[in-house]
């Protein structure tokens, strides 16, 4: 299996499946000198861990990580950071009466046709448990940034299912509810929903929103290396993501150009449908980028489904899933624009050298 690394000069290489021994990550091209600790780390993998609530996942991970290299007495020195977590809660029992199913909605189908072989045990490879360790990664390019250039991420759950909850926006709830919801009186309303559809045994998709605050103008590419290009590849390369949006997005369908185009007066610009990127280059507004994840396929609900011999069968899915995976989303997708701003801020630094 190739392409498990991402980014240019900060280089991201995870490795890993759901129900192995451990997950793990390689960090390459991190400067010096950042004060670290699993601890911190730990702190931002919490935000993203299963078990939190009953609306989640109930598989239960310590995520107690292991920095390996790259950091002495506590600061990073420039050498690779690598990462490891073990699994410890992992149920493989519970897919052994599936393990010759091809679940629908799923990497099963591809995995087998691409492979010939496929690791049935909560997904393998294509588990959203490969995810902890770009939240892991992320925690390291978030607190440079922040160091570096005083950015600000912030993300949060704009939509469930049919309930919009980002028309008015109190940014100092979101860390306060499982959900990352920006506006608390909606969590009640977003706990029934759930509750509902948990006893249905059905599943719901989701979308999650990210800005960056503070970025620099001219960070990005023209042509091949457009910033929205590869923030829009990084938060597709999420699991069960299925579209992404930068600035309007699919709105600009419908707006016409007198509405779109962000006026400049001498106080800046008047509006961001851009969403703080121009020609693929950063404008120093607010970056905005929002994510579309389809809802869990893993169900109790019975589907029609074909075996590795091309047999039909019926195939029931057990075991501990999310009914809804954008709900722990938000760091994931926070995480994965802090990397791409980064690897964007190394870039520019070693082409202009600001």
């Amino acid at each position: 299996m190739s392409h498990n690394t991402f980014g240019k000069l900060l280089r991201c290489t995870t490795f890993g499946e759901s129900h192995g021994p451990a997950i793990g990550c390689v960090v390459d091209g991190f400067p010096p000198g950042l004060e670290i600790s699993p601890e911190e780390i730990k702190r931002e993998l919490e935000r993203r861990a299963t078990g939190r609530s009953r609306h989640t996942s109930q598989r239960k991970e310590a995520d107690d990580v292991q920095i390996l290299s790259g950091v002495f007495e506590g600061r990073t020195t420039g050498t690779p950071i690598a990462l490891v977590i073990e699994n410890t809660d992992a149920r493989s029992r519970d897919y052994a009466n599936i393990k010759d199913s091809i679940r629908p909605g799923h990497a099963d189908f591809t995995y087998w046709k691409k492979y010939g072989i496929r690791d049935y045990r909560g997904g393998g490879r294509s588990s959203a448990r490969e995810t902890t360790m770009r939240v892991a990664a992320g925690a390291l390019a978030r607190k440079w940034l922040q160091q570096e250039y005083a950015i600000e991420i912030q993300g949060w759950l704009a939509q469930l299912g049919p309930i919009r909850t980002d028309s008015e926006m109190d940014w100092s709830v979101i860390d306060d509810n499982v959900f990352f919801c920006p506006n608390a009186s909606l969590v009640p309303e977003l706990e029934a929903f759930m509750d509902q559809l948990r006893k249905s045994g059905d599943s719901v998709g989701a979308r999650v929103n990210v800005i960056a605050r503070n970025v620099p103008p001219g960070w990005g590419e023209p042509v091949y290396g457009k910033l929205d290009a590869e923030l829009a590849a990084a938060m597709m390369s999420i699991n069960a993501a299925k579209g992404v949006e930068i600035g309007a997005g699919f709105e600009s369908v419908t707006q016409q150009g007198t509405e779109h185009r962000d006026e400049i007066t001498a106080e800046g610009f008047q509006s961001n449908h851009a969403g703080g990127i121009l020609g693929g280059i950063s404008s120093g507004q607010d970056v905005v980028v929002s994510t579309a994840f389809k809802p869990t396929s893993s169900l109790r609900i019975p589907c029609r489904s074909v075996d590795t011999g091309g047999r039909e069968v019926e195939v029931v899915t057990k075991g501990r899933h999310d009914p809804c995976v954008g709900i722990r989303a938000t760091p994931i997708v926070e995480a994965m624009m802090a990397l791409v701003l980064m690897d964007h801020a190394l870039r520019h630094r070693g082409q202009i050298g600001a």
